[in-house]
């Protein structure tokens, strides 16, 4: 019997290794936007500043935060980061901060780029504890450069709840409702308790009904039920949140409550100012301000609008300023 060629064997073992790394090249690595929501996530909580609050329902309901919104394209990544903060807090230094450690976080990870990266100050607590520095310098590392051009993929805009959501509560009651009702017949058919039957009175009610007065009222009340529902659906949710931008891109987006509080906060470093406080609405932030009596009001609310302004010019559409003095 002749044996085998060591060549031979040799060769064998080769092609059955190639084949082996070609099977092991098929298919495609997926990375659900959850995963990169987590990893978002973690990377925030571990940047001075960033605290997480949490209510009774918030992990059941999504509002928990720090939190994230996740849009992901073929080659990178962009998400709406929701966090709450302790204040008083460096804006500029804790954007950089959660910039710089997400962005390198989500590109060690999963190897696609962080092309956007909003965030959103959703929630503040008391200062800081003392040994807690939030203003300590931090350096970005912004020596990386990418491979190849990125794509900018527009995030989700920070909007309202929908309108329509008290119509979809009352339909999912209404169904809920509809399916014990038909469990209860079901139990009746089956002889399980004796009852009267809804359903089949009420078929044989409306099977005998004629023309009566109040079916008018009733259409036109169904049909303007109707349309409130569809305008209620189709009606664009409102913004939430006002950007605060760097040339066309926002960097961190405010709630009109913490405008308000950034707002009095630089106006008491105002000279002559003994107290403030700031009320903002969609047109309007309204600075109120108690002057010491060694200064005049006019000085005063200058030395206030000098203080402010800058701030409210970094809006997308930066709201008239009112400042009002008071002795």
């Amino acid at each position: 019997m002749a044996e085998p060629s060591p060549t031979g064997s040799a060769a064998g073992v080769g092609e059955a290794a190639a084949d082996y790394d070609a099977s092991g090249l098929r298919g495609e690595l997926v990375i659900k936007e959850r995963a990169i929501v987590k990893i978002a996530v973690a990377a925030a909580l571990q940047v001075p500043g960033v605290v997480r609050q949490s209510g009774g329902l918030s992990r059941l309901t999504g509002r928990e935060l720090p939190r994230a919104d996740v849009s992901t394209g073929a080659d990178a990544v962009a998400i709406n980061l929701y966090i709450a903060m302790r204040w008083p807090c460096r804006l500029d230094l804790l954007s950089r901060r959660l910039r710089a450690e997400v962005s390198r976080r989500i590109e060690d990870l999963t190897g696609m780029p962080v092309c956007e990266l909003n965030i959103v100050v959703a929630g503040t607590e008391a200062a800081p504890d003392e040994g807690s520095s939030p203003d300590t310098p931090y350096q970005d590392d912004d020596s990386r450069a990418p491979d190849a051009p990125i794509v900018p993929l527009r995030p989700r805009t920070p909007r309202a709840t929908p309108a329509a959501v008290p119509a979809a509560i009352i339909i999912a009651v209404a169904a809920l409702g509809l399916a014990l009702v038909s469990a209860r017949e079901l139990l009746i058919m089956r002889g399980t308790f004796a009852n009267a039957p809804w359903i089949r009175n009420t078929v044989e009610w409306l099977g005998r009904l004629h023309w009566s007065e109040w079916i008018v009222p009733a259409a036109v009340s169904a049909i303007v039920l109707g349309i409130v529902f569809i305008v209620a659906a189709v009606k664009p949710r409102p913004r939430t949140h006002l950007p605060l931008r760097v040339g066309d891109t926002p960097i961190v987006w405010f709630r009109p409550t913490d405008l308000a509080r950034h707002c009095s906060s630089h106006a008491r470093t105002a000279l002559g100012v003994q107290s403030a406080h700031t009320t903002v609405d969609r047109k309007h932030v309204t600075v109120r301000v108690v002057r010491s009596e060694a200064f005049s009001a006019g000085d005063v609310a200058i030395s206030v609008r000098e203080a402010v302004e800058p701030t409210l010019s970094l809006l997308g559409t930066a709201p008239e300023l009112r400042v009002q003095v008071k002795p």
